[in-house]
């Protein structure tokens, strides 16, 4: 099966508005793409655990864990260790995170005109 060539660019025009909304993320919020919607996966799911988190973002467990890291750093999200098991970690967003998190507004990042029009509902 051959894919058309309008298909082929309009996947990556889509491509470049996401790495031009990465460079504004990274600008205006000091937050990679990644970061960010890990950011919003441990906000809709408190006390997720990493293996979760990884299959939630179709990350390998190595990358999730660098980019926990990187949020846990940032004190965005915080570890807490489960009672069962001390090798278990839960993780869930600070107060830091979520006041971060509120300027998640497509309107003040001025999203790409491409991802607007998949953003909208």
């Amino acid at each position: 099966m051959l894919m058309d060539r309008e298909c082929i660019c309009k996947i990556r025009d889509i491509y470049r508005n996401i790495a031009a909304f990465e460079a504004l993320l990274q600008r205006q919020l000091q937050l990679n793409i990644n970061e960010a919607m890990l950011l919003c996966v441990v906000s809709e799911r408190e006390n997720i655990s990493s293996g979760e988190i990884a299959e939630e973002m179709n990350l390998t467990p190595s990358n999730a864990s660098k980019v926990i890291a990187s949020l846990e750093k940032k004190s965005l999200i915080k570890r807490k260790t489960c009672k069962d098991d001390k090798r278990c970690m839960r993780f869930s967003i600070t107060k830091a995170g979520k006041e971060l998190l509120s300027h998640f507004t497509c309107d003040s990042l001025q999203l790409p005109e491409t991802l607007q029009s998949l953003t909208t509902k």
